[in-house]
This record gives C-alpha cells, structure tokens and sequence, in this order.
C-alpha cells in the first residue's frame, strides 16, 4: 500500500515539476520526485539497495542544491539594472548542469550505472524512464548555449557506446545504452522540441518490454540469459529482437526516432549526426556481440540456485509488446501512406 502511495506522489512530482509557473515550484516538484523515489528504492535485508539510495539521494541532493542556488541568483540579478548577458548565459550553463546531473547525462553520468547496478528491474525501469521527464523538459526550457549542448551531445554518446563494451550486467549495459540516448533526445533541442517526444515514447516502449522479461525470468546478467535458450526459445528471440531495437537497427521500431533525427540533423548539424551514427553503431555492435553469443551459447546444465520464473499469462504481454516493439516502423510506415 505505501508503494502505491509513493507511486502517485512520484507521478505528483513530475507533474507539478513541469507545469509550474516558476522555478522555485519547479524545484518543489524535483524535491517531491526525490523523495518519493528514494522509498521505493530500500529492501529489507538487501544492502545494495540501501546503498543505492543513499548515493542517489546524495547525488539528487547536490544537483537540487546547484538549481536551487542557480535560480536564486538568477532572481537576485531580475531585479537588478546592471544585469549583462554573460551572467545569464553562465547561470543557465549551471541550471542545465544541474538538470544534466539528475537524468544522468555525461560527463555528470558516474553515479547513473552504479546506482542501477543496486536496484531491482521495477526500480531500474523508472529510473531510466519516468525520472527523466522532468529534468529533460526543464532542459528545453533553458538552453542558451548551443556549443555547450554540443558538447554534451558529443560526450553522451560517446560514453553510452564506450562504457557498455566491456559489461556482463544487463542493467549496466542498459545504463550506458540510456546515457546515449540522452545524448540523442537532446539532440532533437537542436530543431524540433516535439521529436524528443516521440524518441522517448518508444524509447519507454521498448525499455519497459525489456524489463519486464528480466524481470519475468529473473535474468540479471549475460550468462544468465544465454542460458535461457534451453528453456524457452520464443522468449529468447523475442528478447534479443527487443535488444536489436534498443540499439535503433533497422527495420525495427527503435530506428524510427533515430531516422528522424537524422534527417533533421544533416540540414545544419552534419558532423554532429556522423558522429552519433558512429557511435550507435558501437552500441549496436554490443547488443548484436550478445545476441550472437545468445544463439551460440548452449549449455543443459543450469548452474542457478533459483530456477527460472515462467508466468503465461506475463509471456503473452510480453510477446504483444515485442511485436509492437519489432513491427512498429512497418506499422508507423503504412499509416503514414495511408493517411
């Protein structure tokens, strides 16, 4: 019960967080998200998770300190007549710091892995969805400088592709795979404010259907899942399709957003766009190096404690889910000709 009560809370947070009409209800809303997070996080008897928490309530805590103190100033210099645009411009470098730091993005991103690494996969899947929300539509508010957008951008995927190459969590590899594509949704700042919101619709999508499959099976690391083929074969297939999405390969749902940012990338922001398909293809070559090893991989011995859990009526929302996840640019593609 108290779950649920610290669900509609967090829901609350985000809420008043984004349609509030200063900024100090705006840190109110942060504040209000934090703390109803931080609950949900502690399980009995599991230290990690109580470590977990601390290090994301210190983290949240020193970046809600850098926004509360940025916009303070930022009030003090409103009313001041000897106001000069350098002071703006650095005071908006610190509140996008600060917001940068509490979705996680690089180079403000150490914390994000460690702290998943802690969490179950309900935790982990709010955590890499519904917590991004508020700091990134704050972010589209109070961007002024593009070359330190840029930069962000640059280091985002970077970090993403590099930082998963050498995992055998699948949370860390999530994680890192999460920190480039922040990096692309805050691409999509650069033109259109409204694609991000498609990006991270089926971003959301498809890491909610992964989830709920590690979660469904209990599968926290690589050779875990490899050994899932002797199992169930369906599921496994149905797993790496979802993995290949996540990665934006084409034709499957994840390359849609990637597609149109792109395109709206080439016009004005080449180099930028070559360099992200760059490094996507690094995240890509990870997610494949696993599927690749998923089919290969066979062994009849299960060498776990705790057997494999196999829920029918879980598998067929999954299964529903996948389908959507690997058909959805089809689908998109044939009602856009239709209509």
């Amino acid at each position: 019960m108290y779950k649920l009560m610290f669900m509609v809370t967090l829901f609350m947070g985000t809420m008043v967080s984004i349609s509030s009409y200063s900024w100090m209800g705006t840190w109110m809303g942060l504040e209000i998200n934090l703390l109803s997070f931080i609950p949900m996080m502690n399980k009995i008897n599991n230290p990690f998770s109580s470590e977990s928490s601390i290090k994301y309530f210190l983290i949240q805590a020193l970046a809600s300190s850098i926004f509360l103190f940025s916009i303070i100033i930022m009030m003090i210099n409103n009313n001041l007549i000897s106001q000069t645009m350098y002071i703006n411009q650095f005071l908006m470098m610190s509140i996008n710091s600060a917001l940068l730091m509490k979705m996680g993005a690089a180079p403000f991103h150490f914390w994000f892995p460690e702290i998943i690494e802690g969490m179950n996969w309900f935790n982990t899947m709010i955590l890499m969805t519904w917590q991004k929300i508020a700091p990134m539509m704050l972010l589209s508010y109070t961007l002024v400088s593009m070359n330190y957008i840029i930069f962000i951008i640059l280091i985002s995927t970077f970090i993403g592709s590099i930082g998963g190459l050498n995992q055998i969590s699948l949370r860390k590899i999530l994680a890192y795979s999460s920190i480039n594509h922040i990096g692309w949704m805050i691409s999509s700042f650069l033109n259109n404010e409204l694609i991000w919101i498609m990006y991270f619709l089926i971003y959301s999508f498809i890491t909610i259907t992964l989830t709920m499959m590690f979660n469904n099976f209990n599968i926290f690391y690589l050779k875990q899942m490899f050994l899932l083929l002797n199992n169930n074969s369906t599921i496994k297939f149905s797993m790496m399709m979802n993995l290949l999405s996540l990665g934006g390969l084409p034709p499957f749902f994840g390359f849609m957003p990637k597609w149109i940012i792109i395109q709206y990338l080439s016009n004005n922001y080449m180099y930028l766009m070559i360099f992200m398909i760059m490094m996507t293809l690094i995240t890509l070559f990870f997610y494949l190096r696993i599927t690749y090893s998923s089919i290969i991989i066979s062994n009849n011995k299960l060498n776990f404690n705790k057997l494999l859990k196999n829920n029918m009526k879980n598998n067929m929302w999954i299964m529903f889910m996948t389908f959507i996840s690997i058909n959805g640019l089809i689908l998109c593609t044939f009602l856009f000709n239709f209509y």
